[in-house]
């Protein structure tokens, strides 16, 4: 994505999978509100920005990236299902505005879980967290 969010987040996957090449989309209605407003996409990619940031700051945990692979494959047949356009959802992910909304929630969540920039064991405290509550984000960690 271009919403950098690491090379083999959630995002990233969604800009670079083949529009209509992996999925069989049946005509979908218009989308009544821009992706940006789209919570069930947005909460989708602040869990995977979540992931990544304990991915790459916690030394224990790592990433499922073969599940995050399949998690950006069902977002993006999501959002094409629902009337979004591979153009739309390519514009919505290279929007200055949706990486600041998706980063700042996402920083919100892992402040809220107790991360602190510069301490690696708050972010494995908060990895380990995501993944007992079973949560999105802890569906794409697992401890080493």
């Amino acid at each position: 994505m271009t919403l950098s969010f690491k090379p083999l987040a959630l995002g990233v996957l969604l800009a670079a999978l083949p529009a209509a090449a992996l999925w069989p989309v049946a005509a979908a209605a218009a989308p009544t509100v821009p992706l940006i407003r789209n919570a069930h996409v947005v909460d989708q990619l602040v869990a995977a920005r979540t992931a990544d940031v304990i991915r790459h700051k916690c030394p224990t945990i790592s990433g499922r990236l073969i599940k995050a692979f399949f998690k950006a494959e069902e977002l993006k047949a999501y959002a094409l299902n629902h009337g979004y356009s591979a153009d739309q959802i390519r514009a919505f992910l290279k929007d200055p505005k949706a990486r600041k909304l998706v980063e700042g929630r996402a920083d919100a969540r892992l402040a809220k879980l107790g991360a602190k920039p510069g301490d690696a064991p708050s972010y494995c405290k908060a990895g380990k967290a995501e993944i007992a509550s079973g949560s999105l984000a802890g569906s794409l960690l697992y401890a080493r």
